[in-house]
This record gives C-alpha cells, sequence and structure tokens, in this order.
C-alpha cells in the first residue's frame, strides 16, 4: 500500500466517509504532494525530506543537479555518504540529537558535487507536527555556502596579515626608543613608560580587530570592561585607583570594539592632556549601566585642573567620537564642561555593542 493510500485509509476510519470519502482523501493528498513537489523543485535550495525517524525518502530536483547522483540512491543513510569523510561524523552526530530531541538541525558540511570537488554547504531542518506535537515528518534544506566560505577564510587571511603588520610597526616603535633609551639613559624612566602605553596600544588592536572564532583572543574577555582595561592600562592611574571602571559589563564583539576603542582613547588622551589624568591626584569614574535596549556609560572627571568652560573649537577627536557614538553605536552624546571636571554621558543601543543571532548584520 502507497503512502497516499495508507492516508486515506486513515481519514476514512478517523471520520467514517465511506469509500467515496477515501477517494477524495485521496485525491486531495495527491495535489497537496504535486504542490509540495512543485514548489520546492522550483526553489534555488535542495530540498528532502525524512520519516518521523530520520529516514530519507524525498529529495528536490537541486539536490539530484548538485551532486548529480542516481534518484533514490541517496534515500535512507546514504546521505552520509555524500558528505566530506571529515565532517561525516560530526553532521551525523548533530542529526541525531536533533531525531532525539526534536530540536532544530543546522549544520555546516562539505557536500560532494558532481564535478568532484566538496563544496561548502549549509543544511537545515525543522520538524513537523501533528496537532498532539507527534512529530510527523522532518522537512529541511541544504544551502550552497562555498564562495561565501572562501571569501570569509581569504578575508581571515588578509586580516591576520595585517595585523601582524600593524603589530610589526609598534614592534619597530618600541625598538626606537629602546635605542634611544639606551643612547641618553637619562630617557630611560620615561622609555619605559612609553613603551608600556605602546604595548597597550597592541594589545587594544589585538582586542578590537575583526576576529573568527580560531583568532579570537582567548586571555581577554569579550566584555566592555576587558576591552576599557586593555584600552587604559597604558595610564597610571588604572594601576594606582584613580581611573576605575564599575557598573554593567555588557558583552561586545568586533563590530563595536573599533569604535568603542576609538572613544575612549580620545578621552583618555584628551584628559592625560588637559583633564584630571594631567594631574597626581585627579581621577576618572567609568559607570556604566545596562537597560533592556541601552547602555549607558559616563566618564566623570575630578580633582583636575579647573574648567573655565568648554573649548572654543571643534577638533577633529571631538568629531570622531561624536561619529563614533552617534552613527556606529546607534547613539547619543552630551559632555557638561563643569569647574570640577569634564563630564561626558553616552547613550549608545545594545544591539549595536554585540550582534544578536540571527539579525541583520
Amino acid at each position: 500500500m502507497s503512502e497516499l493510500d495508507f492516508l486515506a485509509q486513515a481519514f476514512k476510519v478517523t471520520h467514517g466517509k465511506g469509500e467515496t470519502g477515501v477517494v477524495d482523501a485521496r485525491d486531495t493528498l495527491q495535489r497537496m504532494n504535486s504542490a509540495f513537489r512543485i514548489l520546492t523543485d522550483a526553489m534555488p535550495q535542495m530540498v528532502w525530506s525524512t520519516l518521523p525517524d530520520g529516514y530519507h525518502d524525498y529529495y528536490n530536483a537541486r539536490w539530484y543537479e548538485f551532486t548529480g547522483v542516481p534518484a533514490g540512491s541517496t534515500d535512507g543513510e546514504g546521505w552520509n555518504g555524500m558528505f566530506h569523510p571529515d565532517d561525516q561524523d560530526h553532521a551525523w552526530s548533530v542529526w541525531r540529537h536533533s531525531l532525539a530531541t526534536g530540536e532544530p538541525y543546522e549544520v555546516n558540511y562539505r557536500l560532494r558535487h558532481h564535478s568532484g570537488e566538496y563544496r561548502w554547504t549549509l543544511g537545515r531542518a525543522l520538524p513537523l507536527r501533528n496537532a498532539r506535537g507527534e512529530i510527523v515528518r522532518w522537512i529541511g534544506t541544504c544551502t550552497d555556502i562555498h564562495e561565501s566560505k572562501m571569501m570569509a577564510e581569504e578575508n581571515e587571511v588578509l586580516s591576520r596579515e595585517l595585523s601582524h603588520r600593524i603589530k610589526n610597526i609598534f614592534a619597530v616603535i618600541n625598538g626606537l626608543i629602546g635605542m634611544s633609551a639606551r643612547q641618553n639613559p637619562e630617557l630611560r624612566p620615561m622609555a619605559a613608560e612609553l613603551q608600556d602605553r605602546i604595548a597597550a596600544l597592541g594589545r587594544a588592536h589585538e582586542f578590537a580587530r575583526p576576529h573568527s572564532e580560531q583568532s579570537r583572543p582567548i586571555t581577554v574577555e569579550s566584555t566592555l570592561s576587558g576591552l576599557l582595561t586593555e584600552i587604559l592600562a597604558a595610564y597610571p592611574a588604572l594601576g594606582e585607583g584613580r581611573l576605575t571602571i564599575s557598573g554593567d559589563d555588557p558583552e561586545i564583539d568586533d563590530r563595536s570594539a573599533t569604535p568603542i576603542a576609538l572613544v575612549f582613547h580620545e578621552l583618555a588622551t584628551n584628559s592625560a592632556k588637559y583633564g584630571a589624568l594631567s594631574s597626581i591626584s585627579g581621577s576618572v569614574r567609568i559607570e556604566v549601566a545596562q537597560h533592556d535596549d541601552s547602555v549607558s556609560i559616563h566618564w566623570i572627571e575630578a580633582d583636575g585642573p579647573e574648567i573655565v568652560g568648554p573649548p572654543s573649537e571643534t577638533g577633529f577627536g571631538t568629531r570622531l567620537v561624536q561619529l563614533a557614538i552617534t552613527q556606529q553605536l546607534a547613539g547619543k552624546i552630551e559632555r557638561d564642561w563643569r569647574a570640577t571636571g569634564l563630564r561626558v554621558d553616552m547613550r549608545v543601543a545594545a544591539s549595536r555593542l554585540k550582534r544578536v543571532e540571527g539579525a541583520p548584520v
């Protein structure tokens, strides 16, 4: 008995429609099945379907066009043999987990193309449930992501090479400072302090640059406090307790790290030149408060040189900070030039600090 005949007989038993009902049910199911096949064959993705136990019994035309295998040859468990040998165990393990738990199936693997090469593919599947919540079928897709995967790997290679060259520049600068200090012993204390600052900037660069899962630093937490600590480590006030970071500690990623690094490097540099950090008694408090959809950050200076008012001109650094906050972090910034010290209040979108999974980039 075919699947359509079985379902039609089940319709007769449950609804008591008699033989006429069986014929009507079979015709309806036949039309639905034909519509499903037409729809899936028109899709650019490879589409497949399985029974509740995971037995593959349907593939659309795109699957056979991509793989070049004979129709029906990948039914059952034959599909796993189409994957790269290094990916088979992982793909099979993820699939078994989905079958056991009913959780959505998603995995990247290399699928054998009809040309003989293996191409990176994104496999996804969702369970189809009946009114009682029981899984009656799995519907899945395979999407060719090979070109984007290769492009991402090329970008990672370029990023590593660029980062390596930038770190080499930091090393050269540190070497030149050390050479100058050896020739001028009286400059050695200042040179050592300067070398520490350059090293801190190098660490901030490593934190802020885009990373893959392989290149991501494991010694630095991907949080706002972690990044600020790296950036501000060049300033003695941090170790002396005159520069503090308190409050919430939201997670960040490589997209937000760059504008944050620019903003606080500028604030700290200006404070060291003209503000609280230019005085041995001056202090800076950084207070962070996370709300549902935004994060407030307050930079509060105290006990530095008295401020007589805002500067008469807006410098490039100030404009850079404004752009970083308002455009890259979708926030706003306000400065209060109080006599006791500069206060900067920033509010940024929480969604700009760390990407939300599944959201558009």
